[in-house]
């Protein structure tokens, strides 16, 4: 291998452009390439994106703002975006990137190298405390980059880190003319909130922000200045707009699916709902695609902080290893998977789901359905019967019994908690189930109020490096107990040395092996208990066109600029 090696110059042109526009979208009609109407479940938290860990604040950026590189979400691989191209030194540390030419954000500022530093520097700043700060932490240190001219930026891993620039997918690109005196003042983490007029506010997207309607409604319109063109010279985005209505009742989004009043959902659909879609879509009333076994599995966490249990010492049982297996055993997750999701599931035992083919672990250690193992497991903690009303008592006498916490208005949660609720109620734990709006329990969760909470998050990326956040023991989205000084197990300890170890080798099939040994710590030691992983799929209205869902969230409107409606006149070149 020689010193520098170029890659991806035979992609660039391909990133700069796309497809030709199908014919059938070029109908004779004025005005652009008209609009469409999806549906979110919740309201953003922000329009920041350094400051924000709710889906519906993801899915913004995705629409208003652009990283350096992009991951196409069909083909898992990473792609030129405003970086044109790019080369590496062959130790995997060193990236020297190429801003595309006469880039402007939508208010027509230029964009530049010192965008890029100054993006960098917000998203490491303390004062900002961004979420996105973990998964850019190589080694548990901070990317350098430098930027010797306008067009040029340099990017240098502290070690040597095999999945390369595929990370920086997840930063967007910020306007230093905009921004920089809040993170001068350290007010960033306030910059951008929902009441900022959407004037006061641009990005290097495909759309901006027209207008916002708590409780009801988000309009993007068309950036006029977005960069990118398909094959043809047609000025991409093809829509005209995108309006994201906020309905929180799964039915009510429902209802406006099959009756036409939106072209998309921005989440998967219910098992409940997939035989109406099936036959909409057999008579042509609606386009449905199967996408197989999700990436994303809803859990169950219980809170394993030590400070959890200074309030309430009586607990202890809580954050046990053989409390977690017990319950573990008390679940059958073949009926779970077949009762939540009406057999659209697979049984799992762990985060990494069959859709994730590279990286999926099929003969993890399991804990299967065994209520006597489960008993043994309880009775050996001293948690017994003792008052013989069915439920079990700690040696005191007080009942052994926690709070669930699990999102509202959610069906397929909601309905889980109330089996999770069952099953326990057969080995004698009492379990009060608690249903809290999104961003209350996310709240919770993430101030670690909580004895237990079923949820799910999504995986931004494919490879485990990219959630890093997640499975190293510093890191804040460790969920289970975050942010520690130092790990505060053994086996955690050996988790953070294997990614250690597995980010700095390009081996593919050792840097498999590596994340195997994680997943089989992680199931042997049960943090978060893992139970099906839905199958997805993903229903949209006929008029949509150019529709390319993904198993990455967000699942249709990952590549935005490209969607359109059939009948349309797209821009003119």
């Amino acid at each position: 291998m020689t010193a520098l090696v170029i890659v991806v110059a035979a992609v660039a042109s391909v990133a700069a452009c796309t497809t030709s526009p199908d014919e059938s979208l070029l109908a004779d009609r004025p005005g652009g390439g008209g609009a469409v109407v999806g549906t979110i479940r919740n309201e953003p938290q922000t329009f920041n994106r350094l400051a924000a860990s709710d889906n519906v604040s993801v899915l913004m950026t995705r629409l208003m703002q652009a990283s350096l590189v992009r991951i196409n979400r069909t083909e898992d691989v990473v792609e030129p975006w405003l970086a044109e191209r790019w080369s590496s030194d062959d130790d995997g540390r060193t990236h020297t990137l190429t801003l595309r030419d006469g880039l402007t954000f939508s208010d027509g500022a230029p964009f530049t190298s010192a965008d890029v530093l100054f993006s960098f520097e917000a998203v490491y700043d303390e004062r900002v405390g961004s979420a996105l700060a973990d998964s850019l932490l190589i080694d548990g240190r901070p990317i350098g980059v430098e930027a010797p001219d306008a067009t040029t930026v340099v990017v240098r891993f502290p070690v040597p880190y095999s999945p390369g620039l595929r990370l920086l997918d997840s930063l967007p690109m910020l306007p230093r003319h905009l921004l920089e005196p809040a993170l001068r003042e350290g007010t960033f983490q306030e910059a951008w909130g929902l009441a900022t007029p959407p004037a006061e506010m641009a990005g290097l997207g495909p759309f901006v922000l027209e207008s916002y309607q708590p409780g009801q409604r988000l309009v993007f319109a068309r950036n006029t200045r977005y960069w990118r063109t398909d094959a043809a010279g047609v000025p991409l985005p093809y829509l005209d707009r995108i309006t994201l209505e906020i309905v929180a009742d799964q039915n009510a989004e429902m209802l406006r699916l099959e009756t036409g009043e939106v072209d998309f959902i921005s989440s998967g659909i219910r098992a409940e709902d997939f035989g109406s879609l099936s036959r909409a879509a057999e008579a042509g009333q609606m386009q449905l695609f199967h996408l197989g076994v999700g990436l994303d599995a809803d859990f169950l966490a219980f809170n394993l902080q030590p400070a959890a249990m200074a309030g309430d010492p009586r607990q202890p049982w809580l954050q046990s290893l053989d409390w977690r297996i017990a319950v573990s055993h008390a679940v059958d997750r073949t009926a779970f998977a077949n009762t939540i999701y009406l057999g659209l599931a697979e049984p799992v035992f762990g985060p990494i789901t069959p859709g994730n083919r590279t990286w999926f672990l099929p003969d993890l250690p399991v804990y299967d359905y065994d209520l006597q193992r489960a008993q043994e497991l309880l009775d050996g903690l001293g948690l017994g019967d003792r008052d013989g009303d069915g439920l079990r008592e700690d040696r005191g006498g007080r009942p052994v019994r926690f709070t669930l916490l699990t999102q509202q208005g959610n069906t397929s949660r909601e309905r889980a908690a109330q089996v999770l609720q069952a099953d326990l109620r057969q080995v004698g734990i009492g379990v009060d189930v608690v249903p809290l709006a999104f961003g209350a329990l996310i709240e919770r969760v993430m101030s670690m109020d909580f004895d237990a909470a079923y949820l799910g998050f999504r995986a931004s990326d494919t490879d485990p490096t990219a959630n890093l956040d997640f499975w190293l023991s510093s890191a804040a989205f460790h969920l289970w107990n975050p942010s520690q000084p130092t790990p505060a197990t053994a086996w955690e300890r050996r988790i953070d040395e294997l990614f250690g170890q597995q980010v700095a080798i390009s081996d593919m099939d050792e840097r498999v092996r590596l994340f195997a040994e994680v997943q089989t710590l992680f199931a042997e030691h049960q943090p978060v208990l893992y139970f099906a992983a839905p199958r997805l799929s993903v229903a949209t209205s006929t008029r949509l066109a150019n529709v390319e869902p993904s198993l990455l969230a967000p699942y249709v409107l990952w590549n935005a600029d490209t969607l359109a409606v059939r009948g349309a006149q797209t821009p003119s070149p």
